[in-house]
């Protein structure tokens, strides 16, 4: 899974300055251009200071440009950088609308996993299974997906805790400890309730997961591990669902690998509950 860089740009512009957004805009609307450029030259293109360009490229977590000049090279050359999530106008009629939707969420997972790496797929799996009980955490669309999360992970073998209601959220990270781990969902990454909850469990020395759109969010800096769900906000879909399915999607993938990893007690587990449920249904 290689870095889309093109990707990872455009689902997170509006987190970045006008002058960032000059230079952005520049690369995704012509990237074969940008993929081939010095860094002189893509200052003469885009109006914006190679200075500029050096730090945007560290911002966005490369250590050099020549990095990000590599990112660029790799980046798929085959996504269309028009409507690439669909913005939905008047004109557009109901198989229009439908078509868009589902476009979106599946460009937005194709971007995701673009953007996931094996390492920190891995480093994720290791923190849940090395903990000895695991939190998921969320407020608002956010709280769906930690219920989601909390709901998959009953069927391992890990102790894990969830709740819709805030106050409790912030009681239960309190109690956790450095022997915890948490997940935090957080689609901008910058809602304060959130962040009191991730401020309390960094307090604690809890290894903190975030799930997240946005890389250069005060969460993501909180966090030990950052997993990017990649969507753009768009007309009436903003916090959008193409978010929520790719955070859902990471959680999925999470429970699977960790599910794998202790297949024979986790089929235990699975086989317990099945029996459970079962006898709840009416023959």
């Amino acid at each position: 899974m290689a870095r889309d860089i093109i990707a990872q740009l455009r689902a997170q512009k509006k987190q970045f300055n006008r002058t960032e957004n000059k230079l952005i805009d520049y690369v995704i609307n012509d990237p074969k251009r940008a993929r081939e450029s010095t860094i002189q030259e893509l200052s003469i293109g885009s109006g914006v200071s190679t200075a500029t360009i050096s730090r945007f490229a560290k911002k966005i977590g490369f250590d050099s440009f020549r990095d990000f000049s590599v990112a660029l090279a790799s980046a798929s050359s085959t996504t269309n950088t028009v409507g690439f999530f669909g913005e939905i106008t008047d004109d557009d009629d109901v198989k229009a609308i439908g078509q868009k939707v589902f476009a979106g969420a599946s460009n937005a997972l194709n971007a995701t996993v673009n953007n996931l790496t094996a390492d920190s797929l891995d480093k994720a799996s290791h923190y849940l299974i090395a903990a000895k009980r695991v939190g998921f955490f969320g407020i608002g669309g956010s709280s769906l997906v930690a219920f989601n999360a909390y709901h998959k992970f009953l069927r391992t073998p890990l102790d894990v805790i969830a709740h819709p209601d805030y106050d409790i959220q912030l009681m239960q990270a309190v109690k956790l400890n450095n022997h915890d781990t948490a997940v935090v969902i957080s689609h901008s990454g910058r809602n304060k309730d959130t962040l009191l909850i991730a401020q309390k469990l960094k307090e604690n020395g809890v290894k903190i997961i975030a799930i997240t759109s946005f890389a250069d969010s005060p969460l993501a800096k909180i966090a030990d591990l950052v997993l990017l769900s990649l969507a753009e906000e768009i007309n009436f879909r903003s916090e959008s669902m193409s978010s929520l399915i790719a955070q859902i999607t990471i959680i999925d993938t999470l429970f699977t690998i960790v599910g794998s990893q202790l297949s024979q007690k986790t089929q235990h587990v699975v086989d317990t509950m099945r029996h459970v449920i079962e006898e709840t249904r009416a023959h």
